[in-house]
């Protein structure tokens, strides 16, 4: 097997439906349509070439000198120097209107170079290869529901199953190929001009880019993760996907292999502060009206996260034809956490629609509904315990993380009777919130070590305690969660970068797989945080740098970081990373901290 690009050597280009990733050789490696979470038609990521790509490049020996996408936007370039002579790759996808297309642009830069286009189609994750009804400047394939065509200015030949095409070109000339889906009954896609394409889909994420009102320190860093995140977005709900790919590894060659294609209720405070700091309310509002769909129906039966259009079946299963990521089995499609208790999400999505009310977005009657309503289901069902933030797939366990968002939940609705004249259970509540507080700090609280631990009753630590200052349960001075914040820097944190949880042999025991993954970046954020909502401004910017430093040459986190290896591993690009970046950025503008999360509740002493 071909040893794999690191995930830093992906670009990614999108159409807020799916993206794809390009490596820096000019292989598209990753690719599925129409949707984020439909079939990928090139999936050599989780393969080898065989299992479908599109590569574009020199032929012979060249090496990629630079890339860069263009300013502030979503289009890439990747320029090849040979000996003879030097050509430039534009890629991009134009977003969305009637079908997915995929537009592709070389130039010659210098002298005269010799360039091959190789297409392997591969439908259903790698899995089917397509028939071909025609062939030349104008290809198309069918399998099943999808039809492919390819169109380019140069003439494709078929070998065996692929397709490919070589021609010279000399400096100032370019040719252009464009790779467009439909459904096999729709009628064949219309001719485009490539080159007008590009630059109209140039022009719409400066645009959008514009929109930002963020203009701290790092403001290029926040932008480019900005555009990464509305990339991540499925234009007609409004949702974001965690990631646009599925099993990539948290630990190489490992069995932590998930499919993030799906919207996480974890993520929705996260998303819409970042939305609302950087002023595109717009996304704020579609966000939350996602999240008001989606979790429609009874509160019992509200799931962690869903599909792109609220989707609840995501069952979970393996492809046992693709041998993974640098050899990282399974890989798996559909995510079985969906149907998971996790008790966390529902202070995550209290907090999500108190935060939208507190930021002025126009108020939705039918929010208060849903969050009166979740409130008697959490009021009834607290004390039982879950799998939690980490989606443990062990047994149930009493995670202090979990409990603490319960009492976030109870006091968001509080927040909601006093700022905003919301109707309910005043008194009831307080007392509700007050009994939660009381039992995390008598249980999920180790006063010998001085640290609040990762289960009730347990000397295991987690990162997600890490935010308990932010979310308002105690005070960044607090002895408790200073002391935790030591504990966890000292337990948890590798080279500068957090773990999610101590990975020790009794892992199996805790989360039913075996240990080893990376540094989970999101965590790191979350210390840094930490450190600036104590007033630790100078600790929580070095954490921050360094966080900055991880970044692909463009821009780009995943979901962990491989200490040793000094590699990005997980899934590529992670939106939660994306969406702590720009929150921590604002915070480091302000140099007040996360205080937007501070309830500053009576309970929190």
């Amino acid at each position: 097997m071909p040893v794999p690009l690191q995930l830093e050597d992906y670009g990614l280009i999108g159409d807020t439906h799916t993206a794809a990733l390009v490596g820096y050789d000019g292989s598209i490696d990753w690719l599925c349509l129409p949707r984020f979470d439909s079939a990928a038609c090139f999936a050599a990521l989780l393969g080898g070439p065989e299992h479908g790509r599109w590569r574009l490049a020199p032929v012979g020996e060249h090496r990629a000198v630079d890339r860069r996408y263009r300013r502030d936007s979503l289009v890439l370039e990747t320029d090849f120097t040979t000996a003879d002579g030097a050509v430039r790759v534009v890629d991009c996808m134009p977003i969305r209107a009637e079908r997915p297309d995929l537009f592709r642009r070389v130039e010659g830069l210098a002298g005269r170079v010799p360039v091959r286009s190789e297409v392997l189609l591969r439908l259903d994750y790698g899995h089917v290869v397509p028939w071909f009804r025609e062939v030349g400047r104008r290809t198309s394939a069918l399998a099943g529901p999808d039809a492919i065509t390819v169109d380019s200015d140069v003439r494709h030949e078929l070998t065996g199953t692929d397709l490919a095409a070589e021609f010279f070109l000399n400096a100032g000339e370019h040719v252009d190929f464009r790779l467009a889906w439909a459904s096999p009954h729709d009628r064949p896609p219309d001719r485009v001009d490539v080159g007008r394409g590009i630059a109209a889909t140039e022009k719409w994420w400066q645009d959008w880019a514009a929109r930002c009102t963020f203009d701290g320190e790092h403001r290029d860093a926040v932008v480019r993760s900005l555009i990464t995140l509305k990339a991540m977005s499925y234009g007609p709900s409004g949702g974001i996907v965690a990631a646009p790919t599925t099993s990539l590894p948290e630990h190489l060659g490992g069995v932590r292999n998930w499919d993030y294609r799906y919207c996480w209720i974890r993520d929705a405070t996260f998303t819409l502060l970042a939305l609302l700091h950087a002023g595109y309310e717009s996304e704020a509002v579609a966000w939350r009206e996602w999240l008001l769909r989606a979790v429609a129906g009874q509160p019992e039966q509200m799931q962690l996260m869903y599909g792109v259009e609220g989707e609840r079946r995501l069952i979970e299963f393996e492809l046992d034809w693709l041998p993974g990521y640098a050899g990282s089995r399974p890989v798996r499609v559909g995510n079985a956490a969906s149907q998971q208790f996790q008790l966390d999400v529902y202070g995550e999505l209290m907090d999500a629609l108190h935060q939208a009310r507190k930021h002025g977005i126009p108020p939705d009657d039918s929010a208060w509904q849903v969050q009166r309503v979740l409130m008697d289901f959490l009021e009834g069902h607290w004390r039982e315990p879950d799998e939690g933030i980490w989606e443990i797939r062990g047994d149930r366990r009493h995670f202090t993380h979990s409990k603490v968002m319960a009492w976030a939940a109870v006091d968001r609705a509080i927040r909601g009777v006093e700022m905003f004249d919301l109707d309910g259970p005043f008194d009831s509540w307080k007392r509700l919130r007050q009994e939660i507080f009381d039992d995390v700090c008598e249980h999920g609280y180790d006063a010998r070590r001085n640290t609040f631990t990762q289960c009730y009753g347990s000397r295991e630590l987690d990162a997600a305690l890490l935010l308990m200052a932010s979310v308002g349960f105690l005070p960044a001075d607090d002895r408790r969660f200073t002391g935790t914040v030591a504990a966890i820097e000292r337990n948890l944190c590798h080279d500068g970068f957090v773990n999610r949880y101590t990975m020790t042999r009794s892992t199996r025991r805790i989360d039913g797989l075996p240990p080893g993954e990376g540094a989970f970046l999101p965590c790191t954020f979350w210390l840094a945080d930490a450190h600036l909502l104590g007033g630790r401004s100078e600790a929580g910017r070095a954490v921050f740098e360094r966080l900055l430093g991880l970044r692909s040459d463009l821009g780009l986190l995943s979901e962990e970081y491989d200490v040793e290896d000094r590699r990005l591993v997980g899934n590529y690009p992670q939106a939660l990373s994306h969406l702590a970046l720009v929150n921590t950025a604002c915070e480091l503008a302000t140099g007040r901290g996360p205080s937007h999360r501070r309830s500053g509740g009576d309970a929190a002493r």
